[in-house]
């Protein structure tokens, strides 16, 4: 493999530098968008402290929270957002499982995949 071709540490850290630099980035201008939304719709609006709202049904599983978004609503892209910000590490893990791969280093890479299944499971509610 050419030399320009090749996966050093350098260029792997320098991706994974980007991957958790434009997931936050991302991540922060949907949650902006989502509360300038919000408040242009309900910033006039007195607070209520005496009532406790919870979080609506929809926005407590990732469809409702996609569908919320896509319509626009500020709650969903503030959900999307959020969302967003806890896939970034996901990704960042996911990724270097291909660049372990790539390295054909298998050590890292069964590593690797069992703390991105770890990850999976704790994320999708797994445990008591």
């Amino acid at each position: 493999m050419p030399p320009s071709k090749r996966w050093t540490d350098e260029k792997i850290e320098g991706i994974v530098g980007n991957l958790l630099r434009s997931g936050v980035i991302a991540s922060a201008l949907v949650v902006l968008a989502g509360a300038i939304i919000y408040l242009i719709r309900y910033g006039g609006n007195p607070p209520n402290y005496a009532m406790f709202r919870s979080e609506p049904v929809e926005f407590r599983s990732v469809e409702g929270i996609l569908k919320a978004a896509l319509a626009l609503r500020s709650r969903g892209l503030i959900q999307l957002g959020l969302l967003l910000l806890i896939a970034t590490p996901v990704a960042r893990v996911a990724f270097s499982v291909i660049a372990f791969a790539m390295e054909r280093d298998r050590i890292y890479v069964v590593i690797t995949l069992m703390v991105l299944g770890l990850l999976v499971y704790s994320l999708a509610g797994g445990g008591p």
